[in-house]
């Protein structure tokens, strides 16, 4: 299992929607859309989808998404399937109770709103401090980075000492720079969550 959380209106929702815009909607789906490799066979990512260019490819307008109230469960397949339950970002105060089997986490911060940033840091130390947690494989995707931003990318990682997060915490930590928006870095989120659960159970 693999959580995706974060704020409310980071673009958690869009991104598990693009995802899937990327992978095969069926199995024997025929080709992809322009500027996206054809699938493979029996509904699987192409070795060629998960080497591809981390580019903007032609994935079309972004569809519409509501706030999440609730949960979404999405099953995707990346050579195994991998289920994804996405958590509102309302709901922090009962994330723990999602915590259990989780082998794999997607945190998403909005790069666009560095207003956000204090919020958010201390939602990742709180699940980085999770024991359930201790062994789960993080993923922090600097989400909306095709926005205008006074502030860097890499400026916000100093101001939340992320280096310093990461050298402390137990976990496997990784971070990334996507559009949900446009596409940018969709295929790394692929990859990882490929390599993450490829000897999970």
């Amino acid at each position: 299992m693999c959580l995706l959380l974060g704020a409310a209106g980071v673009g958690k929702t869009l991104l598990v929607k693009r995802l899937q815009d990327i992978l095969p909607r069926r199995a024997g789906g025929g080709g992809g859309r322009r500027g996206v490799p054809p699938v493979g066979p029996a509904g699987s990512l192409t070795a060629a989808q998960l080497s591809a260019p981390d580019g903007t490819g032609d994935l079309g307008d972004p569809p519409p998404t509501r706030p999440t109230v609730g949960t979404n469960l999405t099953d995707i397949v990346i050579q195994k399937k991998i289920s994804i339950r996405e958590l509102g970002g309302c709901m922090s105060p009962i994330w723990p109770s999602y915590y259990g089997n989780c082998h794999a986490l997607l945190f998403v911060l909005d790069a666009s709103d560095p207003t956000q940033l204090s919020a958010s840091c201390v939602q990742l130390l709180g699940l980085l401090s999770a024991e359930q947690l201790a062994e789960a494989s993080v993923l922090i995707l600097f989400n909306k980075t095709d926005l205008p931003c006074y502030m860097s990318v890499e400026e916000m990682k100093s101001l939340m000492r992320l280096p310093d997060v990461v050298a402390c915490a137990k976990q496997n930590i990784t971070t990334a720079e996507i559009s949900a928006r446009v596409g940018t870095g969709l295929a790394g989120v692929l990859r990882w969550l490929r390599d993450t659960h490829r000897t999970s159970r």
